[in-house]
């Protein structure tokens, strides 16, 4: 087949892939088996609140009407939850739109983004898409931030700074000393993007990046959502939590219309209605952690510390060798194609029979 005449945009062309988890049913044709442990993105294996599914088969919820194009009432909750202004929030299909949106909002070509390696794909991939240089710090040899070298970096001014804490794939979050050292570190024109993905797995003492924010003064925008803890990520409802309007207004005008869908909508005012349901689920799947890092542990592995709901463990081989094992045995998990972590895999931690699978099939596949 012939190239196409049409001159396509260079920098989407040379994009890496994001490196998104398998599907059961490619698993189930990989495998030949129907029992599955699908542990490589993160969802909550306990599903959600009971009352998400009533409020779904309630009329609240509409499906022949457009939904509020401004999240009205979603974004009115999540002000009086967080303690700030409802125009400081802007709700998206997943945090991931408002990653691609805060670029549009802040990004020009060759404009400077710091981030750390291992890094969630999406906050290298959506600078590029518009040209942006990324520079990107690796972790320690302890699984660890470096901060000399992320300080070094920011005192050169770049025009973003994503950072993700809870640590999306490695597990460890900032404490409140770190975090601090990073904030005093901008400088004006630099925009910290904190990404708390993972705020709700994050230890009882860990700090609330949205609170240290806002009594800081510098310009940012923290990034939440309800994929994670409260079992909505098939639903795709995420938000971001502005240090200004100003900074909402702009970044609003850089999504889609109509983003957030109806059914997104009324799930994610359901989960908030009552959080208890959330935090009994968080407190399982945290004890349910620390047992398969024990186990692994035991197998001679040594998953980094982790505060969200999985695993990162350094495998002594070809990751994507190990996943490919291990979904004909049937578990899916993530291999890390990063360059310098290739030998890594990021595994979620699901039920606890789930759980059991991994660590019978990992067993095998390693010894």
């Amino acid at each position: 087949m012939t190239a196409p005449a049409v001159p396509l945009n260079p920098n989407l062309a040379a994009l890496p892939p994001y490196n998104a988890g398998m599907t059961l049913s490619k698993a189930r044709s990989l495998s030949g088996l129907d029992d599955i442990a699908r542990l490589a993105s993160n969802e909550n294996p306990e599903g959600c609140y009971p009352a998400v599914l009533a409020a779904l088969a309630s009329p609240d919820f509409q499906p022949w009407r457009y939904a509020d194009p401004g999240c009205t009432a979603l974004r009115a909750a999540l002000a009086e939850k967080l303690g700030c202004t409802a125009d400081c929030i802007v709700a998206g299909n997943g945090s991931e739109e408002m990653i691609a949106a805060i670029c549009r909002t802040v990004l020009e070509p060759q404009a400077v983004v710091l981030t750390v390696v291992p890094s969630f794909g999406l906050h290298e991939i959506e600078p590029l898409a518009l040209g942006a240089r990324v520079i990107k710090v690796p972790m320690t040899a302890d699984a660890g931030f470096d901060l000399p070298k992320l300080e070094a970096a920011l005192a050169k001014g770049p025009r973003l700074f994503f950072l993700s804490s809870p640590w999306n794939p490695v597990g460890p979050a900032l404490d409140k000393a770190s975090l601090d050292r990073l904030i005093a570190a901008i400088r004006p024109g630099t925009l910290f993007v904190l990404d708390e993905a993972y705020f709700e797995y994050a230890d009882p003492d860990a700090p609330d990046g949205l609170k240290v924010l806002q009594a800081s003064g510098i310009d940012h925008v923290v990034l939440r959502t309800f994929s994670k803890a409260y079992g909505l990520a098939g639903l795709r409802v995420g938000y971001a939590v502005c240090s200004h309007p100003e900074i909402a207004r702009v970044l609003a005008s850089a999504k889609t219309p109509f983003n957030v869908n109806g059914a997104a909508q009324v799930a994610a005012l359901a989960a908030l209605g009552d959080e208890a349901w959330m935090q009994a689920s968080v407190a399982r799947l945290r004890q349910e952690r620390a047992r398969v890092a024990r186990a692994l542990r035991a197998m001679g592995l040594a998953p980094a510390p982790s505060q969200t709901n999985f695993l990162f463990l350094d495998c002594g081989r070809d990751s994507a060798a190990v996943a490919a094992d291990l979904i004909r045995a049937g578990v899916i998990v993530k291999p890390w194609r990063e360059a310098g972590y290739e030998h890594h895999l990021r595994v979620t931690i699901g039920s606890r029979s789930e759980n059991d699978h991994l660590i019978a099939a990992l067993g095998q596949v390693l010894a």
